[in-house]
């Protein structure tokens, strides 16, 4: 069993791999490796596209290795492959992203990535820190996940949806700011799992054991 987790130059993965590869270990989920390799992402049994800065800077790095793009959309388009997005990765998933200018995401997962609004002008933006999750749908990878349990974010922008089903959990933050995503194979945290204490390492290990 082989997780790929997608090196695409968008940020520092030596967190994300370590909590990982901890929780591969814990739960017996084979090897975790960071890689730019596509003929590694096309062999890989689980992929997880992270991602940190804006969505049209991030959208354009991963598209400019056409090579590695392709590997990843043909193993969880056409092949099914579990997939996890995380931060400014899960917004890929999105139809649209409208950081700074009009950015096509990928079409996983329908919707559109906007800048939070919060009611309370007292509350500041980026959304950074602590907050608690809200369970809005069922999923196996929420096993032992429950309202109230919290997440680490940091982020201006979150993931609208377009239907309610695909949204799996909410934080109010001045109003509902998406979490976590998921349909079919794919799933998308809007949170660091890997900063995310038990919360986010009970998620990791979930991820590697889910057979969808």
């Amino acid at each position: 069993m082989l997780t790929a987790i997608i090196d695409y130059e968008s940020g520092n993965l030596h967190s994300a791999e370590k909590a990982f590869q901890r929780m591969a270990h814990e739960v017996g989920g084979g090897t975790v490796v960071v890689t730019g390799d596509a003929d590694v992402v096309a062999r890989a049994d689980r992929v997880v596209l992270p991602g940190d800065g804006a969505f049209p800077a991030c959208a354009a790095a991963l598209r400019g290795q056409s090579g590695l793009f392709d590997a990843m959309v043909e193993a969880v388009e056409h092949r099914g492959r579990p997939f996890l997005g995380i931060c400014v990765g899960m917004q890929l998933m999105a139809t649209w992203g409208r950081e700074y200018e009009d950015t096509k995401g990928l079409d996983w997962i329908g919707g559109e990535v906007v800048k939070i609004t919060p009611s309370d002008p007292r509350l500041k933006v980026p959304h950074m820190g602590w907050n608690d999750l809200v369970i809005d749908n069922p999923h196996p990878v929420l096993e032992g996940i429950k309202t109230g349990d919290h997440a680490y974010f940091v982020h201006s922008y979150h993931f609208r949806v377009t239907d309610p089903a695909d949204r799996l959990a909410h934080v109010d933050y001045g109003g509902d700011v998406t979490a976590i995503i998921g349909r079919g194979t794919m799933l998308g945290m809007q949170f660091h799992p890997e900063k995310s204490q038990k919360t986010g390492l009970t998620l990791i290990g979930n991820f590697l054991r889910w057979k969808p």
